[in-house]
């Protein structure tokens, strides 16, 4: 795996992250299950292989995928030494995002984690909240700065959708990493001006969901949803231009999709959400995979119509 610095934190972190989401059992989101045994199974290859950054979440399945996380780094009597574990805070049941609730966020993570400090320690979907109540004095940032203070947590970034919020948060200097999703893809460049940012302020980009939720692996007829949504006509021509030009170049969809945000030097890693022990594999070998420069030259115009990105 190549290595990257993770913006100006310090932190030496491999191109490709794996992401927690689908450990979290989240089957109203994915539409799927993932058992317990199948789930530390999982963690048990991640934690074997090259890849060491990992990323999970307050609020994946209500705890789960820390929780079965935590079972793994217990069994191997700790976090092994070279990976980055990144989590992030989130509101509880009642929506609550308070200050006081991101202290309470960060206890339960490290007691399911079975950890006493962070290395990384995200602000999660602040869209849920309005700006001002995210750098309020007695708000989730202040909260998060303060953590740092005391040395519990090394560096703090912001993960969420809008492009815009994202790019207020890291203009007020308190973030070292931010994490966009679904916005820099085969099909959607709606990050492109948050990575410009980032690149002049020394933030550090980790881009989730390279394959937007899957019509980027397994091709639109298969999954004809963009982001979790159903995509628009537009979107869904397009997709099918991007996987008959991979096609034409024995590509496989999957592996364009994934070295597109691998190749992107803006980008210190790219997240893929995992949920059995064989994805590890598959996604080592997608980023692998040559890819001629000709393909890169033909999908470069096929990004879906500017009107159509998430934003």
């Amino acid at each position: 795996m190549e290595h990257r610095m993770l913006g100006n934190t310090g932190l030496s972190v491999t191109d490709l992250c794996f992401g927690t989401g689908e450990l979290g059992d989240m089957q109203r989101v994915y539409g799927y299950t993932v058992p317990q045994e199948r789930a530390l199974q999982t963690m048990r290859r991640v934690f074997a292989g090259p890849v060491t950054f990992l990323d999970t979440s307050n609020g994946y399945g209500a705890g789960l995928s820390e929780t079965r996380i935590g079972l793994v780094l217990r069994e191997l009597g700790g976090l092994p030494d070279g990976f980055v574990l990144a989590t992030k805070v989130d509101p509880d049941a009642s929506g609550d995002f308070s200050g006081k609730r991101v202290r309470v966020s960060f206890e339960e993570s490290i007691s399911r984690l079975g950890v006493d400090r962070l290395q990384l320690l995200y602000l999660h979907d602040p869209e849920r909240i309005s700006f001002e109540e995210g750098m309020a004095p007695d708000g989730p940032v202040a909260a998060m700065r303060q953590l740092v203070a005391e040395g519990l947590v090394d560096h703090i970034g912001v993960a969420g959708g809008p492009i815009d919020l994202l790019r207020r948060y890291v203009d007020t200097g308190a973030f070292e990493a931010v994490i966009t999703h679904n916005r820099f893809t085969l099909l959607d460049r709606s990050a492109e001006a948050l990575l410009a940012d980032c690149a002049a302020a020394g933030v550090a980009v980790v881009n989730g969901a390279p394959f937007g939720g899957g019509i980027l692996a397994r091709g639109p007829a298969a999954q004809p949803k963009y982001a979790y949504r159903d995509a628009a006509p537009a979107v869904l021509a397009r997709a099918r231009q991007i996987e008959q030009a991979c096609a034409k170049h024995e590509v496989p969809l999957a592996a364009a999709a994934l070295q597109f945000s691998l190749r992107e030097p803006r980008i210190a890693s790219t997240i893929v959400g995992i949920s059995r022990p064989e994805r590890v594999d598959q996604t080592l070998e997608l980023a692998g995979m040559p890819v001629p420069a000709e393909l890169w030259n033909e999908l470069s115009p096929l990004a879906a119509p500017e009107q159509n990105w998430l934003r």
